[in-house]
């Protein structure tokens, strides 16, 4: 089934994003970090995590309450070891934060074979699976993960919600192999909250057994949901318990308590942890028939691929196929209730709305 999108120029959506942000009162640097990430996710087909959802992020927890301080100053900590840092982000811009992050990384890594960031006192950064996909395109393997703003997930076995949405991204230099990067990259509830939100705009229902009314009652109706569900029962409520314990070691505090009433002498901000790989810091060398490890990766891709199994897709594919379509487009892809929802922005922010009217249309399958 085929469905219309408007084609709207990075330009034009990043002059939206940047003044949403810099009414707001951030940086210009912090602006264009975050317009950054929600072209990326755009471009890929990331419509959950695009500029909609950071904004709507940042009126519900961020600069307005403050969850999320503009201009703030990220502070590095003491620490023993040389492949590893620990940042107080004193509730910084996440997008910022975790641009830097990745950046800082891949320094280690080129040094150590591998870099290790940690971070406490963070705000959402959105979309990880494009932080790692940057490092994946310039060369090594990326990990990150982080807790969500909320505890909106109820654990397996339970009825009330005690979890973020707690997504991991990995990110895999597989351009060579297969024409990508492999980027691995999901919420561990069955859909995000973004989904949601997104049915909500576009009037859609929501797939069984993905979230829960006020009731605890599963609901297809995304103004029913109030809490999500682990995708694959205990496995997906296990990597999200990885990232709260995780946060609990970098200085996260109670899940339930994020971005809800405060309570005296606890912490209510997110946690990141951010890893890259070297790929020659992996090699053992030998590997068979004298192949290189690029040429190693493909060979097990294809094999993986093969018998029989020629359909299946690889994770990042279909978001590079969606970039193709973007740039075949000559802009970013948007639908009629997202261009609304971005002029709503443009109408707050006191700059000049998107006109629709002048805006080429392209059909996606």
């Amino acid at each position: 089934m085929s469905e219309n999108f408007f084609v709207v120029s990075v330009e034009e959506h990043e002059r939206i994003v940047c003044a949403a942000y810099s009414k707001r009162g951030f940086t210009a640097s912090e602006a264009e970090q975050a317009a950054k990430l929600a072209t990326a996710a755009t471009r890929h087909g990331i419509r959950t995590h695009n500029a909609i959802k950071a904004i709507h992020l940042d009126d519900l927890f961020g600069s307005a309450v403050g969850g999320c301080v503009p201009g703030a100053e990220i502070e590095r900590l003491e620490t023993r070891f040389d492949a590893t840092e620990v940042w107080d982000a004193k509730k910084k811009l996440g997008q910022a934060v975790a641009w830097e992050a990745i950046d800082r990384c891949i320094e280690l890594a080129e040094t150590h074979g591998s870099g290790t960031v940690s971070v406490d006192n963070a705000f959402h950064y959105l979309w990880g699976g494009g932080y790692v996909m940057e490092a994946a395109k310039r060369g090594y393997i990326a990990v990150t993960n982080c807790t969500a703003s909320l505890a909106e997930v109820v654990p397996f076995g339970g009825s009330y919600p005690t979890l973020g949405t707690n997504p991991h991204s990995w990110g895999f230099p597989t351009t060579e192999a297969v024409g990508f990067p492999i980027v691995i990259d999901w919420a561990t509830s069955v859909i995000a909250m973004g989904r949601v939100q997104q049915f909500q705009r576009e009037g859609k229902q929501l797939p069984p057994h993905a979230a829960v009314d006020k009731n605890g009652n599963p609901t297809t109706d995304p103004h029913a949901a109030v809490s999500l569900v682990p995708f694959g029962a205990h496995k997906g409520y296990g990597l999200a318990l990885m990232n709260e314990i995780i946060a609990s070691f970098i200085g996260g505090s109670v899940p339930t308590i994020r971005s809800r009433q405060p309570v005296e002498g606890e912490k209510q901000t997110c946690n990141f942890f951010f890893q890259v790989l070297h790929p020659e810091a992996l090699s053992a060398g030998m590997f068979a028939q004298n192949r290189s490890q690029s040429d190693n990766i493909k060979v097990v891709i294809d094999d993986i691929l093969g018998h029989g199994n020629d359909s299946c897709l690889l994770p990042g594919q279909l978001e590079a196929n969606f970039a193709l379509r973007s740039e075949s487009a000559g802009g970013l892809l948007f639908s009629v209730a997202e261009v609304e929802a971005l002029n709503e922005i443009a109408q707050e922010a006191g700059v000049d709305p998107i006109d629709k009217h002048e805006l080429a249309t392209v059909s996606v399958e």
